[in-house]
């Protein structure tokens, strides 16, 4: 049986799926990535080899994320893309007639407009951690509160406090001034539930026309605040996939497995990979004042790619047996 794995490695969690050929998902990983890339995606690997079925062969390969090309390189990836193209998939494959993703992870935020099926316009809110994934675990441990139960404390709110949700900084400071005097918990979560909210349509949504069908998409599609605050915001029905924690990795998988010209031929280096010695290392160029930080990756003591010069001087890959 050919199988395909989408492999996403983010600032915040690393999420691997395990796809069929007919397109099912058989099975995903969801990690902290710990701000340790290789040993998540070696965890999340060995984890997937242990509930691969019987007689399978791993066909495709791809990898998303902001570190997807590390992923690749590691992995031995058929297939790199951008976050956008993968979300924007995996939306379509389980909605196809969405025509907005709102995508929230742990380190960015993102709108996809869809139009017939096809991506026509997308941003991304990559300066401001306003509303993403590790600014609510923040406040979250700030208040003592799991941030599993964050969103439910919002629901029980009768009147949201107005926080100033367009800066982390800012909304911690105003989150404090409420507490000293003496606004709810609940007030105070749901206030920033819908300050994050409204910060993120008037930014990373800004000129952007958000229709529905809408997939709420990324961890804090898991937060009930912010989705019961989006859909407030929109007045329209927000919809969030069961998998909406790993639909970048379910968007690689398809990738993987409709890809031109595989014939079921991969560069997939095998699940040993999972117990290889992995590392990186850099240095500083010396041979021109751009003073480009070189980045080199090694398996088994083995170089295998190099990357980070503007000339092109120091760029290497190795070429797999299968290419």
């Amino acid at each position: 049986m050919k199988v395909f794995l989408g492999i996403d490695v983010g600032s915040v969690s690393t999420n691997i799926a395990l796809m069929a050929e007919r397109g099912e998902v058989l099975d995903y990983v969801y990690l902290r990535t710990c701000g340790q890339p290789i040993r998540a995606l070696q965890e999340g690997l060995g984890q997937i080899d242990r509930s691969l079925p019987p007689a399978s062969q791993v066909a495709g390969v791809a990898t998303t994320g902001s570190a997807r090309q590390l992923a690749g390189v590691l992995a031995g990836a058929d297939v790199i893309k951008n976050e956008i193209t993968s979300h924007a998939l995996a939306a379509l494959q389980f909605f196809p007639q969405v025509r907005t993703v709102v995508e929230i992870g742990g380190q960015d935020s993102k709108i996809i407009i869809v139009r017939q099926g096809a991506v026509v316009d997308f941003a991304m809110n990559t300066v401001c951690a306003a509303g993403t994934g590790s600014f609510l675990d923040q406040q979250a441990a700030r208040l003592g509160i799991p941030i599993e139960e964050f969103g439910s404390y919002a629901l029980r709110s009768k009147s949201p406090s107005q926080i100033a949700g367009r800066c982390t900084v800012f909304a911690e400071t105003d989150m404090i001034h409420k507490q000293q005097m003496g606004h709810t918990v609940a007030d105070i979560i749901a206030g920033l539930c819908e300050a994050l909210v409204r910060n993120y349509l008037s930014n990373v949504a800004k000129g952007k026309e958000v229709f529905a069908p809408v997939v709420f998409q990324g961890g804090v599609a898991a937060n009930l605040g912010i989705r019961n605050a989006l859909q407030k915001a929109l007045s329209m029905e927000i919809i969030v996939p069961p998998q909406y924690h790993v639909m970048g990795a379910i968007g690689a998988a398809l990738l993987a497995k409709d890809r031109p010209g595989g014939n079921g031929h991969s560069r997939f280096r095998g699940f040993q990979v999972s117990r290889s010695e992995s590392r990186t290392s850099s240095f500083e160029c010396p041979d021109c004042p751009n003073a480009c930080e070189i980045v080199e990756v090694f398996i088994d003591c083995q170089m295998v790619a190099r990357w980070g010069d503007r000339c092109g001087k120091w760029q290497y890959q190795e070429v797999h047996p299968s290419q």
